[in-house]
Protein backbone atom coordinates (compact mmCIF):
# COMPACT_ATOMS: atom_id res chain seq x y z
CA UNK A 1 0.00 0.00 0.00
CA UNK A 2 0.57 3.46 -0.82
CA UNK A 3 1.51 5.91 1.62
CA UNK A 4 0.41 9.68 1.11
CA UNK A 5 1.05 13.39 2.27
CA UNK A 6 -1.36 14.42 4.96
CA UNK A 7 -2.18 17.80 3.77
CA UNK A 8 0.31 20.48 3.72
CA UNK A 9 1.78 19.10 6.76
CA UNK A 10 5.40 16.82 6.39
CA UNK A 11 3.20 13.67 7.40
CA UNK A 12 2.30 10.61 5.45
CA UNK A 13 -0.38 8.01 5.89
CA UNK A 14 -1.70 4.76 4.74
CA UNK A 15 -3.90 5.26 1.23
CA UNK A 16 -6.66 3.96 3.69
CA UNK A 17 -7.09 4.64 7.53
CA UNK A 18 -8.82 1.58 9.84
CA UNK A 19 -11.29 2.69 11.57
CA UNK A 20 -11.58 1.21 14.98
CA UNK A 21 -14.85 2.09 16.28
CA UNK A 22 -15.56 -2.13 15.80
CA UNK A 23 -12.89 -3.35 17.88
CA UNK A 24 -12.71 -2.92 22.03
CA UNK A 25 -15.28 -5.11 23.63
CA UNK A 26 -18.96 -6.41 22.44
CA UNK A 27 -20.52 -5.24 26.45
CA UNK A 28 -20.09 -1.64 24.60
CA UNK A 29 -22.48 -2.69 21.35
CA UNK A 30 -22.77 -6.30 20.51
CA UNK A 31 -21.45 -5.87 17.20
CA UNK A 32 -17.78 -4.77 18.44
CA UNK A 33 -15.13 -7.18 17.83
CA UNK A 34 -13.85 -8.28 21.55
CA UNK A 35 -9.80 -8.52 22.39
CA UNK A 36 -9.08 -11.98 20.69
CA UNK A 37 -10.62 -11.27 17.43
CA UNK A 38 -9.94 -7.81 17.38
CA UNK A 39 -5.71 -8.71 17.72
CA UNK A 40 -5.95 -11.22 14.64
CA UNK A 41 -8.03 -8.40 12.13
CA UNK A 42 -4.98 -5.63 13.21
CA UNK A 43 -2.29 -7.92 12.87
CA UNK A 44 -4.54 -8.16 8.92
CA UNK A 45 -4.20 -4.41 8.93
CA UNK A 46 -0.59 -4.25 9.05
CA UNK A 47 0.19 -7.39 6.60
CA UNK A 48 -1.55 -5.37 4.40
CA UNK A 49 0.14 -2.28 4.69
CA UNK A 50 -2.31 0.07 6.76
CA UNK A 51 -0.28 1.89 9.58
CA UNK A 52 -2.77 5.05 10.18
CA UNK A 53 -5.13 3.67 12.74
CA UNK A 54 -8.42 6.49 13.93
CA UNK A 55 -9.25 5.63 17.42
CA UNK A 56 -11.68 8.11 20.06
CA UNK A 57 -11.61 7.13 23.87
CA UNK A 58 -15.21 6.80 23.66
CA UNK A 59 -15.28 4.02 21.68
CA UNK A 60 -16.08 0.67 23.68
CA UNK A 61 -15.21 3.60 27.07
CA UNK A 62 -11.24 3.40 26.29
CA UNK A 63 -11.22 -0.27 25.56
CA UNK A 64 -11.14 0.36 22.12
CA UNK A 65 -7.85 2.27 22.99
CA UNK A 66 -6.00 -0.47 24.92
CA UNK A 67 -6.42 -3.41 22.70
CA UNK A 68 -5.49 -1.53 19.61
CA UNK A 69 -2.48 0.39 21.04
CA UNK A 70 -1.65 -2.90 23.29
CA UNK A 71 -1.57 -5.20 19.70
CA UNK A 72 -0.30 -3.01 17.47
CA UNK A 73 3.00 -1.80 19.31
CA UNK A 74 3.51 -5.53 19.97
CA UNK A 75 3.83 -6.07 16.58
CA UNK A 76 5.87 -2.94 15.23
CA UNK A 77 7.62 0.15 16.46
CA UNK A 78 5.51 3.15 17.50
CA UNK A 79 7.61 5.38 14.89
CA UNK A 80 6.26 3.17 12.02
CA UNK A 81 2.35 3.68 13.18
CA UNK A 82 0.41 7.15 13.07
CA UNK A 83 -2.36 7.24 15.88
CA UNK A 84 -5.30 9.46 15.93
CA UNK A 85 -7.52 9.95 19.02
CA UNK A 86 -10.29 11.70 19.93
CA UNK A 87 -11.80 12.92 23.00
CA UNK A 88 -15.49 14.95 23.67
CA UNK A 89 -18.00 12.18 24.75
CA UNK A 90 -19.12 11.42 27.96
CA UNK A 91 -17.04 8.45 29.61
CA UNK A 92 -18.71 8.77 33.01
CA UNK A 93 -21.93 10.18 34.26
CA UNK A 94 -19.54 12.91 36.11
CA UNK A 95 -20.25 16.36 34.25
CA UNK A 96 -16.40 17.22 33.55
CA UNK A 97 -15.68 13.60 32.18
CA UNK A 98 -16.79 15.11 28.97
CA UNK A 99 -16.90 18.49 26.48
CA UNK A 100 -14.04 20.47 25.54
CA UNK A 101 -12.94 22.22 28.26
CA UNK A 102 -9.50 22.10 29.43
CA UNK A 103 -10.25 20.32 32.27
CA UNK A 104 -11.43 17.57 30.49
CA UNK A 105 -9.43 17.42 27.58
CA UNK A 106 -5.88 17.17 29.62
CA UNK A 107 -7.79 14.59 31.28
CA UNK A 108 -8.93 13.02 28.36
CA UNK A 109 -5.13 13.16 26.31
CA UNK A 110 -3.40 11.51 29.15
CA UNK A 111 -6.22 8.89 29.55
CA UNK A 112 -6.00 8.16 26.27
CA UNK A 113 -2.18 7.73 26.81
CA UNK A 114 -2.11 5.44 29.18
CA UNK A 115 -4.68 3.36 27.66
CA UNK A 116 -2.46 2.68 24.51
CA UNK A 117 0.69 2.59 26.05
CA UNK A 118 2.17 5.07 24.14
CA UNK A 119 3.82 8.59 25.20
CA UNK A 120 2.25 11.00 22.28
CA UNK A 121 -0.44 10.56 19.20
CA UNK A 122 0.13 11.72 16.04
CA UNK A 123 -3.32 13.68 15.59
CA UNK A 124 -5.19 14.63 19.11
CA UNK A 125 -8.88 15.30 17.98
CA UNK A 126 -12.15 17.24 18.72
CA UNK A 127 -14.34 14.43 18.34
CA UNK A 128 -17.19 17.26 18.00
CA UNK A 129 -18.29 20.81 18.64
CA UNK A 130 -18.81 22.08 22.31
CA UNK A 131 -21.12 24.84 22.48
CA UNK A 132 -20.81 25.26 26.13
CA UNK A 133 -17.19 25.87 26.37
CA UNK A 134 -15.75 29.28 25.17
CA UNK A 135 -13.35 28.16 21.39
CA UNK A 136 -10.50 30.17 22.99
CA UNK A 137 -10.40 27.29 26.06
CA UNK A 138 -10.34 25.01 23.68
CA UNK A 139 -7.85 25.60 21.61
CA UNK A 140 -5.61 27.60 24.06
CA UNK A 141 -5.48 23.47 25.35
CA UNK A 142 -5.02 21.68 22.08
CA UNK A 143 -2.16 24.25 21.86
CA UNK A 144 -0.43 23.17 25.78
CA UNK A 145 -0.85 19.46 24.23
CA UNK A 146 1.25 20.01 21.25
CA UNK A 147 3.52 22.02 22.99
CA UNK A 148 3.95 19.29 26.03
CA UNK A 149 4.86 17.22 23.54
CA UNK A 150 1.54 14.46 23.77
CA UNK A 151 0.19 15.01 20.12
CA UNK A 152 2.00 16.02 17.18
CA UNK A 153 -1.04 17.50 15.23
CA UNK A 154 -4.64 18.77 16.02
CA UNK A 155 -7.81 18.26 14.12
CA UNK A 156 -11.71 17.86 14.34
CA UNK A 157 -14.37 15.57 13.69
CA UNK A 158 -18.01 15.89 13.07
CA UNK A 159 -18.73 20.03 13.02
CA UNK A 160 -20.01 22.71 11.27
CA UNK A 161 -17.99 23.92 8.79
CA UNK A 162 -18.42 27.56 10.03
CA UNK A 163 -17.31 25.84 13.61
CA UNK A 164 -14.31 24.72 12.03
CA UNK A 165 -13.41 27.44 10.14
CA UNK A 166 -14.10 29.93 13.41
CA UNK A 167 -11.74 27.34 15.80
CA UNK A 168 -8.96 27.66 13.08
CA UNK A 169 -8.76 31.56 12.90
CA UNK A 170 -8.74 32.09 16.85
CA UNK A 171 -6.04 29.61 17.12
CA UNK A 172 -4.50 32.04 14.38
CA UNK A 173 -4.86 34.65 15.99
CA UNK A 174 -3.37 33.69 19.06
CA UNK A 175 -0.59 31.61 17.37
CA UNK A 176 -1.41 28.80 18.56
CA UNK A 177 -1.65 24.68 17.12
CA UNK A 178 -4.32 24.97 13.79
CA UNK A 179 -5.98 22.31 12.76
CA UNK A 180 -4.74 20.15 9.68
CA UNK A 181 -7.59 17.24 9.63
CA UNK A 182 -11.03 16.89 9.59
CA UNK A 183 -12.93 13.85 10.06
CA UNK A 184 -16.14 14.02 8.43
CA UNK A 185 -18.75 11.55 7.34
CA UNK A 186 -18.60 11.29 3.17
CA UNK A 187 -20.37 8.15 0.83
CA UNK A 188 -22.31 7.93 -1.84
CA UNK A 189 -24.73 8.06 -0.07
CA UNK A 190 -24.21 11.55 2.13
CA UNK A 191 -22.33 14.05 0.36
CA UNK A 192 -23.18 17.18 2.10
CA UNK A 193 -19.69 18.58 2.92
CA UNK A 194 -19.21 19.13 -0.32
CA UNK A 195 -20.71 22.44 0.06
CA UNK A 196 -18.86 24.15 2.30
CA UNK A 197 -16.25 21.90 4.34
CA UNK A 198 -14.27 20.32 1.78
CA UNK A 199 -13.73 23.69 0.04
CA UNK A 200 -12.72 25.21 2.86
CA UNK A 201 -10.19 22.35 3.76
CA UNK A 202 -8.91 22.54 -0.09
CA UNK A 203 -7.93 25.79 0.50
CA UNK A 204 -6.62 25.63 3.69
CA UNK A 205 -4.46 22.88 2.64
CA UNK A 206 -6.46 20.86 5.49
CA UNK A 207 -6.19 16.82 5.44
CA UNK A 208 -9.32 15.30 4.55
CA UNK A 209 -9.84 11.91 6.19
CA UNK A 210 -13.47 10.24 6.02
CA UNK A 211 -15.36 7.68 7.65
CA UNK A 212 -19.08 5.65 6.77
CA UNK A 213 -16.97 4.93 3.46
CA UNK A 214 -19.76 2.15 3.05
CA UNK A 215 -23.03 4.26 4.15
CA UNK A 216 -23.01 1.82 7.66
CA UNK A 217 -23.33 -1.08 5.78
CA UNK A 218 -25.76 0.17 3.09
CA UNK A 219 -23.40 0.35 0.23
CA UNK A 220 -21.77 -3.45 1.35
CA UNK A 221 -24.98 -5.04 0.01
CA UNK A 222 -24.65 -6.93 3.27
CA UNK A 223 -27.16 -6.56 5.90
CA UNK A 224 -25.55 -6.59 9.83
CA UNK A 225 -28.45 -7.42 11.54
CA UNK A 226 -26.49 -7.71 14.73
CA UNK A 227 -25.32 -3.80 13.75
CA UNK A 228 -28.89 -2.85 12.13
CA UNK A 229 -31.18 -4.07 15.01
CA UNK A 230 -29.03 -1.97 17.40
CA UNK A 231 -27.98 0.90 15.40
CA UNK A 232 -30.31 3.70 15.68
CA UNK A 233 -29.26 5.91 12.55
CA UNK A 234 -28.41 2.72 10.53
CA UNK A 235 -32.34 2.82 9.70
CA UNK A 236 -32.28 6.89 10.23
CA UNK A 237 -30.09 8.00 8.21
CA UNK A 238 -30.35 6.01 5.11
CA UNK A 239 -32.57 3.73 3.25
CA UNK A 240 -35.19 5.56 1.37
CA UNK A 241 -35.78 5.33 -2.44
CA UNK A 242 -33.30 7.37 -4.05
CA UNK A 243 -30.60 5.31 -1.63
CA UNK A 244 -31.89 2.57 -2.81
CA UNK A 245 -31.92 3.32 -6.45
CA UNK A 246 -28.15 4.58 -5.71
CA UNK A 247 -27.50 1.05 -4.30
CA UNK A 248 -28.76 -0.32 -7.16
CA UNK A 249 -26.51 1.57 -9.32
CA UNK A 250 -23.32 0.29 -7.22
CA UNK A 251 -24.15 -2.88 -7.42
CA UNK A 252 -24.59 -2.95 -11.96
CA UNK A 253 -21.52 -1.54 -11.49
CA UNK A 254 -19.77 -4.30 -9.28
CA UNK A 255 -21.31 -6.80 -11.79
CA UNK A 256 -19.70 -5.53 -14.37
CA UNK A 257 -16.06 -5.59 -12.64
CA UNK A 258 -16.63 -8.86 -11.80
CA UNK A 259 -16.44 -7.59 -7.77
CA UNK A 260 -18.10 -6.04 -4.75
CA UNK A 261 -20.32 -3.32 -4.13
CA UNK A 262 -18.12 -2.47 -1.19
CA UNK A 263 -15.07 -2.19 -3.49
CA UNK A 264 -17.11 0.29 -5.64
CA UNK A 265 -18.00 2.33 -2.90
CA UNK A 266 -14.96 2.70 -1.45
CA UNK A 267 -13.09 3.17 -4.96
CA UNK A 268 -15.80 6.35 -5.92
CA UNK A 269 -14.66 7.41 -2.45
CA UNK A 270 -10.77 7.19 -3.03
CA UNK A 271 -11.35 8.58 -6.88
CA UNK A 272 -12.25 12.37 -5.04
CA UNK A 273 -9.33 14.02 -4.48
CA UNK A 274 -10.69 15.91 -1.94
CA UNK A 275 -10.24 12.62 0.13
CA UNK A 276 -6.79 11.88 1.80
CA UNK A 277 -7.65 9.15 3.39
CA UNK A 278 -10.86 6.67 3.53
CA UNK A 279 -11.52 5.36 6.96
CA UNK A 280 -12.35 2.12 6.68
CA UNK A 281 -13.16 -0.88 8.87
CA UNK A 282 -14.47 -4.53 9.40
CA UNK A 283 -15.75 -7.28 11.09
CA UNK A 284 -13.76 -10.32 9.38
CA UNK A 285 -10.28 -10.89 7.62
CA UNK A 286 -12.27 -11.93 4.31
CA UNK A 287 -13.77 -8.04 4.47
CA UNK A 288 -10.66 -6.53 5.32
CA UNK A 289 -9.27 -7.76 2.54
CA UNK A 290 -12.33 -7.06 0.28
CA UNK A 291 -11.97 -3.12 1.18
CA UNK A 292 -8.64 -2.77 0.58
CA UNK A 293 -9.13 -4.62 -3.16
CA UNK A 294 -11.00 -1.13 -3.52
CA UNK A 295 -7.31 0.47 -4.52
CA UNK A 296 -6.68 -1.45 -7.32
CA UNK A 297 -10.35 -0.63 -8.74
CA UNK A 298 -10.37 2.30 -11.09
CA UNK A 299 -14.08 3.07 -11.77
CA UNK A 300 -14.21 4.74 -15.41
CA UNK A 301 -15.40 8.82 -15.62
CA UNK A 302 -18.54 7.34 -16.73
CA UNK A 303 -19.28 5.47 -14.35
CA UNK A 304 -18.50 7.85 -11.27
CA UNK A 305 -21.01 10.69 -13.56
CA UNK A 306 -23.47 8.20 -13.32
CA UNK A 307 -23.15 7.49 -9.58
CA UNK A 308 -22.69 11.63 -9.28
CA UNK A 309 -25.62 12.33 -10.41
CA UNK A 310 -28.43 10.63 -8.73
CA UNK A 311 -27.39 12.59 -5.62
CA UNK A 312 -29.74 14.89 -4.06
CA UNK A 313 -29.31 16.96 -0.98
CA UNK A 314 -30.09 15.95 2.21
CA UNK A 315 -29.97 16.98 5.67
CA UNK A 316 -26.73 17.58 7.49
CA UNK A 317 -25.61 15.26 10.12
CA UNK A 318 -22.56 16.35 12.34
CA UNK A 319 -23.58 15.20 15.84
CA UNK A 320 -25.74 13.15 18.37
CA UNK A 321 -27.33 13.35 21.63
CA UNK A 322 -25.25 10.76 23.83
CA UNK A 323 -27.69 8.65 26.15
CA UNK A 324 -27.20 7.89 29.77
CA UNK A 325 -23.77 6.84 30.67
CA UNK A 326 -25.38 3.52 32.25
CA UNK A 327 -26.35 2.20 28.85
CA UNK A 328 -22.76 2.13 28.01
CA UNK A 329 -21.45 0.82 31.22
CA UNK A 330 -23.77 -2.06 31.73
CA UNK A 331 -23.18 -3.69 29.35
CA UNK A 332 -26.74 -3.71 28.32
CA UNK A 333 -27.67 -1.49 24.64
CA UNK A 334 -31.29 -0.88 23.44
CA UNK A 335 -29.68 1.45 20.56
CA UNK A 336 -26.44 2.66 19.55
CA UNK A 337 -25.30 5.97 19.35
CA UNK A 338 -22.75 7.88 17.25
CA UNK A 339 -22.40 9.15 13.80
CA UNK A 340 -19.27 6.96 12.80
Amino acid sequence: METVKFGRTGLKVSELCFGTMGVGSSKWKPWVLDEADSKNLLKRCLDLGITFFDMADWYSIGESERVVGSALLSMVPRDQLVFTTKAKYPLSDDPNDQGLSRKHLMSAIDGSLNRMGTDYVDIFMVHAFDPDTPIEETMATLHDIVKSGKARYIGASTIYAWQFAQMNAVARENNWTTFVNMQCQYNLLYREEEREMLPYCRDQGIAVTCFSPLARGWLSGIEDKKRSEVDLYYNKNYGDALDLEICATVEAIAKDHGTTMAEVAIAWVCAKEAICSPIISAASLSQLDENVKALDLELTDNEIESLDQLYRPRDVVNDYVPVPMKRHLGGVLTESEGQE
